[in-house]
């Protein structure tokens, strides 16, 4: 048997059987899950995660202090933090001719030290 094929084999059941009580709970649990992936996909991108990290390390920031943190023009800052509002992770409030962006709520915040706190770990891990 190549290697390759056993490996396969390890990982998933050899024969089909489940549990149909608790498939039954669960399956009409996960259907709340709907939406959720559009968090995850706003904050996929390099550009957004480094965005809404920087929110994480500074309450709030204007959208020049964005720009400069991450190396892009104004324009580019303000169509992802645009974005990142749009999707309820940001929000902003203008003062004068500034805007100011900070993270929508501690959930978000959470969310973002939580996912660099596992990549972190999981870097140390791998040593």
């Amino acid at each position: 048997m190549n290697k390759e094929v056993l490996k396969n084999s390890l990982d998933a059941c050899e024969v089909f059987c489940y549990d149909e009580e608790k498939v039954n709970r669960i399956k009409n649990r996960v259907e709340e899950v709907s939406g959720v992936e559009l968090i995850f996909k706003a904050l996929a991108d390099s550009t957004r995660i480094k965005i809404a990290y920087a929110l994480t390390l500074e309450k709030e920031l204007c959208v020049c202090d964005v720009a400069n943190i991450i190396g892009s023009t104004t324009a580019t800052a303000s169509h992802h933090l645009r974005l990142l509002r749009n999707m309820g992770l940001a929000k902003y409030r203008k003062e004068g001719k500034l805007v100011f962006y900070s993270l929508a709520d501690d959930h978000i915040h959470q969310l973002v030290s939580v996912a660099m706190i596992h990549s972190k770990e999981d870097l140390h891990d791998g040593e």
